[in-house]
């Protein structure tokens, strides 16, 4: 599998990019929590409007994010997540839906072939996903918790692709960005058997059960799983190696953080 750069502006701004969605056209991102204007709980990078931290703030952080990757940030399209497989097709109309007015839909993916209209997800703990297909100029984004994952909302959003626009998955580059890993995502028996259900004995590899009886959970290796069995080539699978709750001086992280936190995001952008 393919992996990720990291870059750090002098500006202090750090950010991920991943090396399968490195292809001209295209541009995108995952966030860390560095390089940003919040202060306190919310220091400094925070993309989430609705954490409690300064409007302005989260705006001007926006347009930090925005520029270094080149994409219009008063385009964005905004995720509003509810830990479903919702996918939303987004079209011209939407543009700056969840940022700069409301939104009016629920969905925990995004797709679209509209250029210069970023797709922005969120996460602090749970699997950022991004999706091209440079053959029909497609573009997706989506956020996987456990539930999600489980789900299969990551070969959904696949799916959708190419029902919409006629993506064939193994043309579909993807990236699951930071998120806590299997060290780090101890549960009791409900996550592991909701992967269980959905995927059988497909899920047991990525299951480790503790002495203590609680069960590991690698999230992002059955996100991995979840997309090959959809067909996208393992070649074009990239997977960051970053855990959230391991490293919370660069990534917010709900179970390390709780609510008292800011937000992380990924964006995807045609151009």
């Amino acid at each position: 599998m393919a992996g990720f750069t990291t870059h750090a502006e002098a500006s202090g701004l750090v950010y991920h990019t991943a090396d399968t969605l490195a292809l001209p056209g295209l541009r995108h991102g995952f966030s860390t929590r560095a390089g940003g204007v919040s202060r306190g709980i919310f220091g400094t990078l925070n993309l989430g409007l609705h954490r409690g931290d300064a409007e302005e703030n989260v705006l001007a952080n926006y347009r930090i994010f925005c520029a270094a990757l080149d994409v219009p940030m008063e385009r964005c399209v905004l995720s509003k997540q509810v830990h479903r497989s919702g996918v939303k097709i987004v079209l011209e109309g939407d543009a700056g839906a969840g940022l700069l007015r409301p939104q009016d839909y629920e969905a925990d993916a995004l797709i679209t072939n509209v250029p210069d209209l970023p797709l922005v997800i969120f996460s602090a703990d749970c699997i950022p996903t991004l999706y091209y297909d440079p053959v029909t100029r497609c573009i997706g984004a989506a956020h996987a918790g456990w539930r999600g994952t489980a789900l299969g909302i990551s070969a959904r959003t696949v799916e959708a692709m190419g029902r919409v626009y006629g993506a064939r998955a193994s043309d579909i580059r993807a990236a699951i960005g930071p998120g806590i890993a299997r060290c780090c995502f101890e549960t009791d028996g409900d996550v592991p058997a909701a992967m269980t259900a959905a995927y059988g004995a497909e899920a047991a590899p990525y299951l480790t059960q503790k002495e203590n009886g609680k069960w590991q959970v690698d999230l992002k290796a059955i996100n991995a799983h979840v997309l090959r069995r959809a067909g996208v080539l393992p070649e074009h699978i990239a997977v960051s190696g970053a855990c959230t709750a391991c490293d919370t001086a660069l990534y917010w992280s709900h179970r390390r953080l709780g609510d008292a936190r800011g937000s992380l995001a990924a964006v995807i952008c045609l151009r």
